[in-house]
């Protein structure tokens, strides 16, 4: 049996919290933030599974082709039908095309950017503006919180698990910046999102791994990545049953001291994000979740055995389990940001995965009575621009550059109706030309879709209230 020496108030808190549970560091701060936290605002049991495509589709190459366009706008793509009667697609995504009746297109989300990191911030952010201070180099304290920070915040956890969970890993740039806009900024590092980094960085390749993996300028390399490297949520080794029971014993004793020594504390969120922590070690459905060796064989090969398809995957059980909001970063290191030899990474490397895994995933939600309950919206930073360019000293073939004047959003279940196209562009694809929608209808899109009120605020690391709501969710339903 094991014995425990009566804690300092500075190891109870610390060792007590994150040791004993044989938690990280890493996991300290969160912890920590509770104790801050206020009473949430009881939301219904919803979720949101947003895809993120970082660098960029191009909507001329995926949901809105221009087949009549000139030669250098329109591409070499030919286009799809779809289950929907008069909705074309591209070519290269058939199998989203066979259910078109599942999911619904935006074809006018705007905003004013071309530059990726603000771009990335305005689309995890939902906010249109840039914050006061913002730099693209890195993120900074008063950047506005990201959409997974706010869903953690002000969601009701449910079984015990984080509200909002974001895989497979940070969004990094090449050159090891991390990307702004994926954090909670003003509400505090406290509040930064649970992230599950299952996916090692490497900056020489893109996309799929390890079977569609690339490189974009076509330059040697070797490939690294053949699996994901999950997060160990395995009892810590020597530590059976009887054993953990002993140290939620000690904790129970740690909260006792805490509340005689912070007796003026909000107890309760402390509570419920130490409880985050237990059920991540403990939880059976959600260790399922991650543990891909276990995933059944015909899931596997339905979502696809490479990282995309695993990704969704995860995002599938996580949301089966309780999680309300995944966010799910499809693609590392802007893997979407064809500048050139677009048309045969795009056809070989990036849709093929892309369609696999997304008509999966709808499939999977469906058949598992979830989609009617789950929002599931697929965007990038921006679109690219109506005209092809070649940059001839880093590429052979042509592609499109930044273009945050217009892109495709794809949304499905949630009660959004399938076969629906919200706005349209011009003839170009370069413009919206109706029913322009704004990076704030889409925030209010999952805002909705988590069952929040425009009642709802969040508050900043000054405890100061924000509106949740800047704008209508887009007209989906």
């Amino acid at each position: 049996m094991l014995s425990h020496p009566s804690p300092s108030r500075r190891v109870a808190l610390q060792a007590g919290v994150a040791g004993l549970l044989g938690l990280g560091i890493e996991h300290l701060a969160p912890l920590r933030a509770a104790a801050a936290d206020g009473a949430r605002p009881r939301a219904s049991a919803k979720s949101v599974i947003y895809v993120f495509l970082s660098g960029g589709l191009a909507q001329h190459e995926s949901f809105d082709p221009k087949p009549d366009a000139p030669d250098g706008i329109r591409g070499d793509f030919g286009t799809t039908a779809t289950k929907t009667p008069g909705l074309r697609i591209t070519e290269h995504l058939p199998r989203l095309a066979a259910r078109s009746d599942k999911w619904a297109l935006v074809r006018s989300l705007t905003h004013k950017s071309n530059d990726h990191s603000l771009s990335h911030h305005i689309m995890l952010t939902g906010r249109s503006d840039a914050p006061t201070g913002f730099s693209p180099a890195a993120p900074k304290p008063t950047d506005h919180p990201s959409l997974a920070a706010i869903a953690g915040a002000v969601t009701r956890p449910r079984n015990n698990l984080p509200p909002a969970i974001v895989l497979p890993e940070k969004l990094v740039h090449n050159s090891g910046r991390v990307i702004p806009g994926q954090f909670a900024g003003v509400m505090g590092r406290v509040r930064d999102p649970w992230f599950l980094e299952a996916s090692a960085f490497e900056p020489k390749a893109y996309g799929a791994f390890p079977e569609y993996e690339f490189d974009h300028q076509e330059r040697d390399y070797k490939a690294k990545r053949r699996a994901f490297v999950l997060p160990d949520l395995s009892l810590p080794e020597g530590v059976d049953g009887e054993r953990f029971g002993g140290r939620l014993g000690v904790l129970a004793a740690i909260d006792e001291q805490r509340k005689l020594l912070d007796s003026a504390g909000n107890m309760g969120a402390f509570s419920h994000s130490r409880a985050d922590a237990v059920s991540l070690l403990t939880d059976a459905s959600v260790r399922k979740a991650f543990d891909l060796n276990r995933a059944d064989p015909k899931d596997l090969d339905r979502y696809g055995r490479n990282s995309f398809g695993w990704s969704l995957l995860m995002a599938a059980r996580l949301v089966e389990a309780g999680v309300n909001l995944v966010q799910v970063n499809l693609g590392n290191n802007e893997t979407w940001d064809t500048h050139g030899n677009a048309f045969p990474h795009l056809k070989d490397r990036l849709l093929p995965p892309t369609d696999r895994a997304l008509s999966a995933l709808l499939d999977d939600l469906e058949q598992r009575g979830l989609l009617g309950d789950t929002l599931v919206v697929v965007a990038g930073e921006f679109g690219r621009t109506p005209r092809l360019s070649t940059l001839k000293s880093h590429y052979k073939g042509p592609g499109r550059d930044h273009w945050g004047a217009v892109q495709s959003v794809l949304c499905a279940g949630g009660g959004v109706v399938g076969g629906r196209v919200v706005g349209s562009s011009d003839k170009s694809g370069g413009y919206p030309a109706t029913d322009p929608q704004t990076p704030e209808n889409f925030a209010a899109t999952i805002y909705s879709a988590l069952g929040l009120p425009k009642t709802v605020a969040w508050h900043d690391a000054e405890t100061r209230p924000h509106h949740l709501y800047h704008a209508d969710p887009m007209p989906l339903s």
